[in-house]
């Protein structure tokens, strides 16, 4: 995991815009966003998906950054005072608060178009060889990023503020909001390599399903247990919102019940897979065990 988050903060480093290019502000805080924090969860799944294809580490970093980008631009948005309005992000000031919201929304905007950039690329090197994967890659995230994805996750969370969800309700609404761009992560990865069969394709899609619903059920359970200091951002928001959560839904014990089961589904979908998925297997442990 400390290879790879490495490797990842040193890639979208050198990918970024430079603090020192016109616009400065803009770039500067585009870096604030993305660098020197966060657990890189996204990218750990491309590369743990990436070594059941034998995919190549450079075509990941890419994919891997591709992904982070669209997350880091998620939370810069997120955070404005239009949306969960939240100060505190990965034990910093958030970029509204460090800079101002109009940059902030800026902010957000290049580095999702950064993220399509990266991916769209021409390759001379032979990264992405084959244009119609590399189209159906850009297809993906871009389903994962928009309205059937992560943002019409968001519009369902913004549209429940003050009034209760039933499962299957707040299921949809992670499964768009956490899940849709972990699960892109997940597929990605494991598209830089060698085609699976249909089977083991659609046993890493249920894979990844389960990996991104079980960590939001677990990011709802820290919410309410964990410290603002161990979380690195503003603990109790969603009860002090009075948002829709795992926790107020089922109560605290049957939340982590719930998610203990949705852990031991998660590894049977590896099951196929036999050792090359041990990678995939130790995340889910760690999603399932995390304390921030």
């Amino acid at each position: 995991m400390r290879a790879v988050q490495a490797r990842i903060e040193t890639t979208l480093s050198m990918l970024l815009p430079a603090a020192e290019n016109i616009p400065v502000r803009l770039h500067q805080a585009m870096r604030y966003a993305c660098l020197n924090g966060g657990k890189r969860v996204r990218p750990l799944f491309a590369f743990a998906a990436g070594e059941l294809t034998g995919a190549p580490s450079k075509k990941l970093e890419i994919v891997a950054s591709a992904v982070e980008l669209i997350h880091a631009y998620s939370l810069v948005h997120d955070d404005l005072p239009c949306m969960d309005d939240d100060v505190l992000r990965r034990g910093r000031p958030t970029c509204h608060v460090e800079y101002d919201e109009p940059t902030a929304l800026l902010v957000g905007d290049s580095l999702q178009s950064l993220a399509f950039e990266l991916l769209a690329r021409s390759d001379p090197g032979g990264q992405f060889a084959d244009p119609v994967r590399q189209l159906e890659m850009i297809r993906l995230l871009a389903h994962a990023s928009g309205s059937n994805g992560m943002a019409g996750g968001q519009a369902i969370d913004l549209g429940a503020v003050g009034r209760s969800l039933d499962q299957p309700e707040l299921d949809l609404m992670h499964a768009l909001k956490t899940g849709a761009l972990i699960r892109a992560a997940v597929m990605l990865g494991a598209m830089c390599g060698k085609v699976l069969t249909e089977e083991a394709s659609e046993s890493l899609d249920r894979f990844a399903k389960r990996a991104g619903l079980l960590f939001q059920v677990v990011d709802d359970i820290l919410d309410c247990t964990a410290s603002t200091a161990t979380l690195g951002k503003t603990a109790g928001k969603d009860a002090l919102a009075d948002k829709p959560t795992y926790v107020s839904l089922l109560g605290l014990e049957r939340a982590r019940e719930f998610a203990d089961d949705l852990g031991k589904q998660t590894l049977d979908s590896l099951a196929i897979f036999g050792e090359r998925g041990q990678r995939l297997v130790e995340l889910t442990h760690f999603i399932t065990c995390r304390n921030f």
